[in-house]
């Protein structure tokens, strides 16, 4: 059975993380998902890749994390994803830290999407000396980020993250920890995924030969002795028959955008989307 979330940028001015946490649980859909911008540079010299002005909500956006706390508090069963965090930004052992936090207290709800973001000036911001090398490191991020969820003593040694012996704790309720999916469509995210993550996360859209690329993902998986890794669709169609081809391809997970509004606005959009939802149960 295909499982239904809502994704939303988590804002100053829409609807709050709790809010909509409760009234996506009360709707029956198995997750919400929080994008991740720790800022938007001024200078704004970096194109926005969908083309225009750079939307106002890449700029408003709460930390996922914090966000996801508060969802995670008010609800029981609905599932906490980072849809993407930008893990390049960030330092491995302490993302590893929250990461699993959230996901002990939460009672291992967490999904982990990942990406290695777009703007160049945020990037550097944050301490990345190269750009072009970014997926380098966020393979090696991951990798650490792994080793300190599933062992005492955990070290890692690599070109970019390096540490001796840690204790880290809490340890994620999920064993080993949540789910990492690849939320990119590069050239080479079919084989990142198989590589170092459980899932592909790929953007929704018609340009894209989705069946090819799901083939394309069972060859890598097999290559690298790997199977079953998880096919999630962000931005989901809206016809029962579009749901129904991707589905045919394997993907069992759709997620609804809804815009960062007050609740007036999302709350109908929600029961819009619920009742696609309830149509595939």
């Amino acid at each position: 059975m295909p499982k239904f979330g809502i994704v939303m940028f988590a804002t100053d001015y829409s609807i709050q993380p709790a809010a909509l946490a409760r009234a996506c649980e009360e709707r029956g859909f198995e997750s919400l998902w929080f994008p991740e911008h720790t800022h938007i540079p001024a200078s704004r010299k970096t194109a926005y890749p969908g083309g225009g002005e750079l939307p106002k909500e890449y700029s408003h956006t709460h930390d996922p994390f914090v966000a996801l706390a508060a969802a995670g508090a008010v609800t029981r069963n609905l599932k906490l994803g980072t849809g993407v965090c930008l893990v390049v930004e960030r330092d491995p052992i302490t993302l590893a830290k929250e990461v699993a936090s959230l996901d002990f207290i939460s009672g291992g709800r967490v999904l982990f999407g990942i990406g290695g973001g777009w703007n160049i000036e945020e990037m550097q911001n944050n301490g990345v000396a190269d750009p072009k090398r970014r997926w380098k490191l966020v393979k090696e991020k991951i990798l650490a980020m792994r080793e300190i969820w599933s062992k005492e003593n955990a070290e890692f040694h690599g070109e970019f993250v390096n540490f001796d012996p840690i204790w880290s704790y809490p340890k994620p309720a999920q064993a080993g920890g949540p789910p990492v999916l690849m939320g990119s469509q590069s050239a080479r995210a079919i084989e990142r995924t198989a590589e170092y993550c459980d899932g592909w996360l790929p953007i929704n859209n018609p340009r894209v030969d989705f069946a090819a690329k799901v083939k394309e993902l069972r060859a890598a998986e097999q290559k690298r002795g790997r199977k079953n890794l998880s096919l999630t669709l962000f931005g989901a169609p809206g016809k029962d028959e579009h749901v129904e081809n991707f589905i045919k391809l394997g993907f069992e997970r759709f997620l609804y955008w809804v815009p960062p509004a007050p609740a007036d606005t999302v709350l109908p959009l929600l029961d819009k989307h619920a009742q696609i939802a309830s149509r595939f149960k």
